[in-house]
């Protein structure tokens, strides 16, 4: 791993494959280091001829923390957007597209194809309408428009989201609340390994621990507008994939975000929750490769 100064931020990340090939940026959701997307779908990309390149959100993993900025409320930016307000936040989603903009300039890549899961989808569909230059093709994961009158969460994982922190250093109390959560986005078609699953929460919880990032980084998703309309100008080729089962996002937020983006491909996957299982990995692979096969070389 290595780290490199982009948009101002510290960020960490990893590259795999040959710095020759097309490259792809991985953007990860809510709080998830880049240790926490699964090495073997960077393997399986680089397989079909990519270079990979993952990393750690700002606020998130070792990438820089915004301590300074405090700790949000994230009840009364819910409050505001509720009241067509725009709520005050430490950062914006478009400032962590830029950060992923910045990133690939840093490394000396002109253009990448995009792929983000969940938050990370998000800020892949800003970065491709903010930066064209810069996005060859969109693979949107698990993810939405912002458009607030389609798909709430369940009562069950708006609850989970919201779960109190655990102390630092406490990491049987950090698993355990990881725990809580997993089972609840996860799917009835991909049963959760649990002993796979603790190894992988406490191997996150000893690299980095940041809850208050968490709190920013979900306040800043909460503050984000509604995006069709920018999807709607998108001139890149993209798919859509969502869980058939996902309670955090449901599906039809997968459905619409591929109704607002001209040409998009839709990829559905029956039994899948909101998570990112071992068996579902072909399935991520190919989606991202489906839109960049489809692209125009810069």
């Amino acid at each position: 791993m290595a780290r490199i100064t982009a948009n101002g931020v510290d960020i960490e990340y990893e590259s795999f494959g040959s710095e020759e090939a097309p490259a792809v940026l991985l953007i990860v959701g809510l709080g998830q280091q880049l240790t926490q997307l699964p090495e073997s779908l960077c393997q399986m990309l680089v397989a079909q001829g990519y270079r990979v390149v993952r990393f750690d959100n700002r606020d998130a993993g070792l990438s820089t923390h915004f301590n300074a900025a405090g700790l949000p409320n994230v009840k009364r930016v819910m409050l505001a957007k509720t009241f067509g307000l725009r709520p005050k936040t430490p950062y914006t989603l478009l400032d962590m597209a830029a950060d992923a903009a910045a990133l690939l300039d840093g490394l000396g890549i002109a253009a990448a194809h995009l792929a983000g899961a969940s938050m990370g989808g998000m800020i892949a569909q800003l970065a491709a309408a903010h930066y064209p230059d810069k996005v060859l093709s969109l693979t949107s994961i698990m993810s939405t428009t912002g458009n607030r009158r389609v798909g709430r969460p369940s009562p069950k994982a708006a609850k989970a989201l919201l779960l109190p922190s655990a102390a630092p250093g406490d990491i049987h109390s950090i698993v355990e609340r990881g725990m809580k959560i997993r089972k609840v986005f996860n799917g009835s078609g991909y049963p959760l390994d649990e002993e796979q699953l603790r190894r992988s929460l406490a191997g996150a919880a000893q690299r980095a621990y940041n809850p208050a990032g968490v709190a920013r980084q979900l306040a800043a998703s909460l503050a984000c507008g509604d995006r069709r309309n920018l999807l709607r100008k998108l001139k890149i080729p993209a798919t859509v994939v969502h869980g058939e089962e996902d309670p955090l996002i449901p599906l039809e937020c997968g459905l619409e975000t591929a109704y607002n983006i001209p040409g998009a491909r839709l990829v559905t996957i029956p039994g899948l929750g909101h998570e990112f299982p071992e068996a579902a990995m072909p399935i991520f692979a190919d989606a991202i490769h489906s839109a960049a096969q489809r692209a125009t070389p810069p």
